[in-house]
C-alpha cells in the first residue's frame, strides 16, 4: 500500500479530494516549521499515518518519533510512560527506565487520543512544555526535551476546554496548527484508488493473485458507509481476500461487520451507552440484547451478505447447511 511508516513522507501521500489534498498541503508546509500540530479526525482516518508522514518530512527526520497512547491509563503508570523512573521509584521498579519526553528529545513525540489524559497528567505536560524540563519519578535531576508535539484527537479539544474537560492554557500551547482528516464517507471519489492498494497489499501478505473484482462486489463497497474509515476499509479487504478461493473477488467475498447498534444510525465518534443497571431497561427499550438474539441476527446477515445462497452462507459461517438451515427456520419464526 505505501510505504513503510518509518520512511513514509508527504510527498507520498496522494489524494483526489479537495480538503484532503488542503490538509496535506498543510502538513507540507508545517512539516517545515517547528509548530507544534493537533490532528484532528475521527477513529481510523489516519492520524498516526500522516504524524509519521509529517516527522519524516522535517528536519527532525533521522531523530526518533516516538508515540504514546494518552487514553485509558492510570496517573501513575503515565507519569512513568512520559517522564521514565529510576529504580525503586516504586514496587516493580527494578532498573531506572527513560520516558516518551526524553526517548523523544530532539525528535518528534506523538500524544494519540490526547483529549483523554487526565487533569492531573494534563498539568505535568503542560509544564514540560512551558519550560522544557521534568524530574524521572524518584528523581531529584532535572531533565530537558526540545522534542516537537503532533497530538491526535478524535474529538474537538476547543469543545472539551468549553466542557471543562481540557485546560485551556495547554491547548494553547498544543493548537499551533490543527489540521482536519476528512472521513472516509467525504472522500468517496478516493474510494477505487484505496481498495485497490489495499487489495494489492494484502493479497501479497495473503500469497493471493487477486487480479478482480466482480461490479456487485464493487459496488458494495462503494456503497458502504465506513464508519470506521481507514481502518475499518483495510480489514474488509483483507477479509475478502481470505475468504476469495479464486483470482476475483465476488459479492459474497465481501463481509461487512453488523451494525452494534438497533433502531438508529449514530455517529461515528458516539459512543454506545451502556446503562449499569440491575433492571431490565434495554429490553423495555424494545432492545433484544439476548445471544440467541445476537445468533439470530448474524446468521441472518451472513445469508443476505452471501445472496441467500445457503452453500456460500454456510461455508463463511463455519457450518453445515442443515445447521445453517436449522438458524434459518428460527429466524424464520421471529
Amino acid at each position: 500500500m505505501q510505504e513503510p511508516l518509518s520512511r513514509l513522507r508527504i510527498e507520498d501521500l496522494t489524494t483526489s479530494n479537495a480538503a484532503m489534498a488542503r490538509c496535506l498541503q498543510l502538513a507540507a508546509l508545517a512539516a517545515k516549521s517547528e509548530v507544534p500540530i493537533v490532528l484532528l479526525g475521527e477513529t481510523g482516518t489516519g492520524k498516526t499515518l500522516l504524524a509519521h508522514a509529517i516527522h519524516n518530512s522535517s528536519a527532525r527526520a533521522e531523530r526518533p518519533f516516538i508515540a504514546f497512547n494518552a487514553s485509558a491509563i492510570s496517573d501513575t503508570l503515565l507519569e512513568s510512560q512520559l517522564f521514565g523512573h529510576e529504580r525503586g521509584a516504586f514496587t516493580g521498579a527494578q532498573q531506572g527506565i527513560k520516558g516518551k519526553f526524553e526517548l523523544a528529545n530532539n525528535g518528534t513525540l506523538f500524544l494519540d487520543e490526547i483529549s483523554e489524559m487526565s487533569p492531573l497528567a494534563q498539568v505535568k505536560i503542560l509544564r514540560v512544555l512551558e519550560y522544557g524540563e521534568f524530574e524521572r519519578l524518584g528523581s531529584e535531576r532535572m531533565l530537558t526535551s526540545n522534542a516537537r508535539i503532533i497530538c491526535a484527537s478524535n474529538c474537538s479539544l476547543r469543545e472539551r476546554v468549553r466542557l471543562g474537560k481540557f485546560r485551556e492554557d495547554l491547548y494553547q500551547r498544543l493548537n499551533g496548527l490543527t489540521l482536519l482528516i476528512p472521513p472516509l464517507r467525504e472522500r468517496l471519489e478516493e474510494l477505487p484508488v484505496l481498495i485497490a492498494a489495499e487489495l494489492k497489499a494484502a493479497g501479497l501478505k495473503e500469497g493471493k493473485n487477486i487480479t478482480a473484482i466482480h461490479p456487485e462486489a464493487m459496488q458494495k463497497l462503494l456503497h458502504h458507509a465506513w464508519r470506521g474509515n481507514l481502518r475499518e476499509l483495510s480489514h474488509t479487504v483483507r477479509a475478502m481476500t481470505l475468504f476469495c478461493t479464486g483470482s476475483v473477488i465476488l459479492p459474497e467475498h465481501v463481509i461487512f461487520p453488523p451494525d452494534l447498534e438497533v433502531g438508529r444510525d449514530r455517529h461515528p465518534n458516539e459512543q454506545l451507552a451502556v446503562t449499569p443497571s440491575g433492571n431490565n431497561e434495554q429490553h423495555e427499550a424494545g432492545i433484544d440484547l439476548s445471544l440467541a438474539n445476537a445468533v439470530k441476527r448474524h446468521v441472518r446477515f451472513v445469508y443476505e451478505q452471501a445472496s441467500r445462497n445457503q452453500r456460500r452462507a454456510a461455508k463463511l459461517l463455519d457450518i453445515s447447511r442443515a445447521t445453517l438451515a436449522r438458524h434459518l427456520r428460527k429466524v424464520a419464526q421471529k
